[in-house]
């Protein structure tokens, strides 16, 4: 049966709306069970103390917390420094050559490497081979590794959204190459490039495989980047899979997901007021 080409779109819109709507509604379902069912065991003990163990996971999350947090911060120092100028070079300077070709294959083999095996690479040389022991610093370096790919491939994919007319008006008007990267390329691509940085961050705070034979799981209080420590990932999988305290893996997961949201706006706030810098507004 022949149907109208008035009739396909239709047909095509509808299918698209209702799985854009599907789409929302698992998150808005998922999302607000957890803060609906976490919220109720939430306290000001539960974040201001530390876990203490057992069966029962007593204690609190404030050492889990320190640690995803010094765990972010270290990760997106060194990872996104590398990752924009990896793109930049691949996008705007690199020639189409075998290294290129190389550079692009392997950026897109390492993406779809498991994270175990990256953990595995990490306790090798991070923790034994330099000597860096279960620490922060070796779950971050790890981590770096693991998002890299990431990182690299949407940034470059970002960077080549722009316009060539756009690098042709900044050539034109005199500015070198560098300039025209850093003024008119970097600042046109920022929401792609954004975007991709917030997805690396999720993934350094969703992810726990790595982190275990890395960081080492210790739920005590970090005193430095070369502590070991507990994710706020790793302590929901600890208290789900090994005690018997599922209100609070609930609870440490409602506070995962906030703390989610609150990078998410500090990033784009942060992206919002460098392009306003960049266009001469405030």
């Amino acid at each position: 049966m022949n149907l109208s080409p008035k009739l396909t779109q239709k047909f095509a819109w509808s299918f698209i709306w209702l799985s854009g709507i599907i789409a929302v509604l698992i998150l808005l379902f998922i999302v607000g069970y957890v803060l609906i069912e976490g919220f109720s065991v939430i306290s000001s003990e539960f974040l201001l103390t530390s876990p203490e163990g057992g069966v029962s996971g007593e204690g609190g999350i404030f050492s889990c917390i320190v640690a995803t947090v010094w765990l972010i911060v270290i990760t997106m120092v060194i990872l996104t420094p590398m990752g924009i100028g990896a793109a930049i070079y691949l996008a705007e300077y690199a020639q189409d050559n075998k290294f290129t070709r190389l550079v692009r294959y392997s950026t897109d083999l390492l993406a779809g490497v498991p994270s175990i095996v990256f953990g595995l690479f990490g306790f090798s040389i991070f923790v034994l081979a330099f000597h860096f022991n279960y620490s922060i610093l070796a779950g971050a370096l790890t981590s770096v590794c693991l998002l890299l790919p990431f990182l690299i491939r949407s940034a470059e994919e970002a960077m080549r959204t722009v316009p060539q007319s756009q690098r042709e008006a900044a050539l034109s008007l005199g500015a070198t190459k560098w300039q025209m990267v850093v003024h008119v390329i970097v600042p046109a691509a920022l929401p792609g490039i954004v975007t991709g940085i917030i997805l690396c961050i999720g993934g350094v705070v969703a992810e726990s495989a790595c982190l275990y034979v890395t960081m080492g799981g210790n739920a005590d209080m970090p005193t430095s980047i070369f502590s070991g420590g507990r994710t706020l990932a790793m302590h929901v999988f600890y208290l789900a899979m090994e005690t018997t305290a599922l209100d609070k893996a609930l609870a440490t997961g409602a506070v995962l997901i906030v703390l989610i949201f609150a990078l998410n706006f500090i990033t784009k706030w942060l992206s919002w007021r460098f392009q306003g810098k960049t266009r001469g507004g405030y």
